[in-house]
């Protein structure tokens, strides 16, 4: 038997292990947690909802279309999903503001462009005067709203061109900047903290591991706010700004305790949030979230901050309208978990997806 021979044995029976014979030949101890893809195993109906029951506006996208071309395919999708008007969270001010409210002018029925604050020489005397008037000017080229603020627990760092770093919402540094929103019937979008599973340990007991080995918070940070701090960061510029509107963003990162947000919402009548970007954190919990957004149906709004593909928003619907059970939105969301529809009753939907939105825009 030739060398050569036995070379070509041996290499055929390499690659027949990389193939699906090997696949098939898989036990537990082979398999890795971020290759984990279940697909459930229940013969029950199954939902695919196209376009939403009522007409929705989206209060937290993004400036996600580069071009006119897509542009152009962002409205044929919003229009097959039945979304009326999205709200783009610009982050931006300046230059970079004025450019956005430009792309989009020329759909000024369907998109509403929100500004940034601007944090330039925020340590430096005068800098509320000149952060307010370009709040003023920015509101002069179309600005109906403030959003989306950011703070992960270092301040304000979303905001673009310059970080509010070491800024939260209730320094007493942004008051002129609320006081105004509130006197400009300027509503602010805000993002504070992050999940709970952001903060525990990546490890064997962490439930959102499939997520929480990628993403998480890193607490070591000098001066860092945890989960709690920066909700009560929100709660104070809530509580002592009562003419301002605020959405908290992502139901205030606490799907993994609604109960927080709902003693928020039971003291702050100027408090909204929306679900933007979390229906794979409250979709886990389908009778528990369901009673919540029935009880506070006229304080919550549709957002989806993922996107503009049709498929995004058709899991969306699915996920509040149906009463799909045992389900997996790997590609979506990247749980382990299986998600569970809501079956939101039709005066609850109406709420979320339009009434609250236009209520906060001032169009009854």
């Amino acid at each position: 038997m030739s060398i050569r021979y036995l070379f070509l044995v041996l290499l055929t029976g390499l690659l027949s292990l990389s193939g699906p014979s090997f696949a098939q030949k898989q036990t537990s101890t082979d398999i890795k947690l971020k290759d984990f893809r279940p697909r459930s195993i229940y013969r029950i109906p199954q939902s695919n909802i196209t376009k939403a029951r009522f007409p929705v506006i989206d209060f937290h996208a993004h400036d996600y279309a580069k071009n006119d071309a897509e542009l152009a395919a962002w409205i044929k999708t919003m229009d097959e999903a039945g979304i009326v008007k999205s709200v783009i969270l610009s982050y931006s001010t300046g230059k970079a503001f004025d450019a956005i409210v430009q792309k989009y002018a020329q759909y000024p029925d369907r998109f509403e462009v929100w500004c940034g604050f601007d944090y330039t020489g925020a340590d430096q005397p005068g800098w509320a005067e000149k952060a307010v008037a370009e709040l003023e000017r920015c509101y002069r080229m179309g600005a109906r709203g403030v959003g989306e603020l950011g703070d992960k627990g270092l301040g304000e760092l979303y905001s673009k061109p310059t970080p509010g770093y070491g800024m939260h919402i209730d320094d007493p540094r942004m008051k002129p900047l609320l006081t105004r929103c509130a006197e400009l019937g300027m509503p602010i979008s805000i993002h504070v903290a992050e999940d709970e599973w952001m903060y525990q340990k990546p490890d064997s007991t962490n439930d959102g591991l499939m997520n929480a080995a990628k993403w998480n918070v890193d607490m070591s940070k000098a001066g860092i706010l945890n989960h709690d701090q920066l909700v009560a960061t929100l709660e104070n510029a809530v509580r002592d700004n009562p003419k301002t509107t605020f959405i908290a963003c992502h139901l205030a990162n606490c799907n993994s305790d609604l109960g927080k947000l709902a003693n928020l919402f039971d003291k702050y009548p100027n408090l909204y949030a929306d679900v933007a970007a979390r229906y794979g954190e409250f979709a886990p919990i389908p009778r528990f979230a369901k009673a919540f957004m029935e009880k506070y149906a006229d304080r919550i709004v549709y957002g989806t901050d993922m996107g503009m593909d049709p498929s995004m928003y058709r899991i969306t619907f699915r996920i509040l309208e149906s009463a799909d059970e045992h389900f997996y939105e790997h590609g979506r969301f990247s749980y382990h978990w299986p998600l569970y529809g809501l079956a939101l009753s039709s005066s609850t939907l109406k709420k979320i997806y339009t009434t609250n939105s236009r209520k906060i825009l001032r169009k009854k």
